[in-house]
């Protein structure tokens, strides 16, 4: 188990490189220059000396070669840079949105894991019950909706609600505020997105579980289970749940994942200033060094988080032993 733990994270370096390689040379392919763009934005008339000048302090004027030895070595050793379009440190313009992120991301996977595996369960144990068409009608609701749609439905219900009751249109803050410092704002605008993205990805998590535990439920060690005369309770919570859930764990992981960067559409309904949000800037922007620091972040976040779900694999399912 040591031994497969310290392969897998050796094994994580030449998947970041390879990344790192593809994001920094196909930003170089895209047509446009920032410091066309940060010139043009002064809104004065500028010559071919300026552009230059602006190009040799970014560093775009040394060989490719160079800035990605320069911009690969930084990031190994936790050193990011600055923004070519903000000049601030990387680090302090992501460790925001990453908080606002990574809560979403958390408060959504469990809202997820809240709905989707009592759900599956249910449906897989009444199947073919109006119990089972009506999970199965809900989560397919869920997959078939959009989560910024679900979004905008929700603030207006709680816009007509509010007026309805307290006579004032409810808003959501603006400003974040960390949820050590006063989680009720912090939920107050955190529960809303959440939700409704948990529920889009609970639909996928349900679906998969029911498919797992009708799977397990025709194995013969169930049958053999039933035939010893334990309780369906037992049958299913001891025997069943624990091997159905291997390919539940691993989209939830994926969607975790996805959850840290992909929320783009739904950051911009609810007015959050997430990884998504800073994603689309960037690239607008061209600032190379900022994508390629997203690119890489979620990178890791992905790679991290399948060595996770590998390593729940051992835990939920005694029988798998890695050498």
């Amino acid at each position: 188990m040591h031994q497969y733990i310290v392969k897998r994270i050796l094994l994580m370096v030449p998947t970041l490189f390879g990344a790192a390689v593809l994001v920094f040379f196909l930003m170089r392919m895209i047509p446009g220059d920032v410091c066309e763009l940060r010139l043009a934005g002064t809104g004065s008339t500028f010559d071919p000396a300026s552009l230059a000048l602006c190009q040799k302090e970014l560093g775009l004027d040394k060989p490719m070669f160079v800035q990605f030895v320069s911009w690969v070595g930084g990031f190994f050793v936790g050193d990011l840079g600055t923004s070519m379009w903000t000049n601030q440190p990387i680090v302090s313009e992501i460790a925001l949105r990453f908080q606002v992120s990574l809560q979403i991301a958390l408060m959504a996977t469990v809202v997820s894991i809240a709905i989707s595996i009592p759900m599956g369960i249910i449906s897989a144990v009444k199947r073919n019950t109006w119990i089972d068409y009506a999970v199965r009608a809900f989560s397919i609701a869920g997959i078939a909706m959009p989560s910024f749609w679900l979004g905008i439905l929700i603030i207006l219900g709680l816009l007509i609600t509010s007026q309805a009751w307290y006579g004032v249109p409810w808003m959501p803050p603006i400003t974040y505020v960390p949820i050590w410092e006063d989680w009720q704002v912090n939920l107050s605008m955190l529960i809303w997105p959440a939700l409704a993205t948990g529920y889009r990805y609970s639909a996928v998590a349900t679906r998969m579980t029911r498919s797992a535990m009708l799977e397990v439920l025709r194995e013969d060690y169930v049958r053999t289970a039933r035939a010893k005369g334990l309780i369906e309770k037992v049958i299913v919570n001891r025997h069943a749940l624990k091997n159905a859930l291997l390919p539940v764990v691993t989209v939830i992981g994926i969607e975790f994942a996805f959850l840290m960067g992909g929320l783009v559409v739904t950051e911009q309904v609810f007015n959050l200033n997430g990884l998504g949000k800073l994603f689309v800037e960037s690239v607008s922007n061209h600032d190379y060094t900022m994508t390629q620091s997203l690119v890489m972040l979620v990178a890791l976040i992905f790679v991290v988080t399948n060595f996770v779900v590998d390593l729940l694999y051992a835990w939920l399912d005694p029988r798998i032993r890695y050498s």
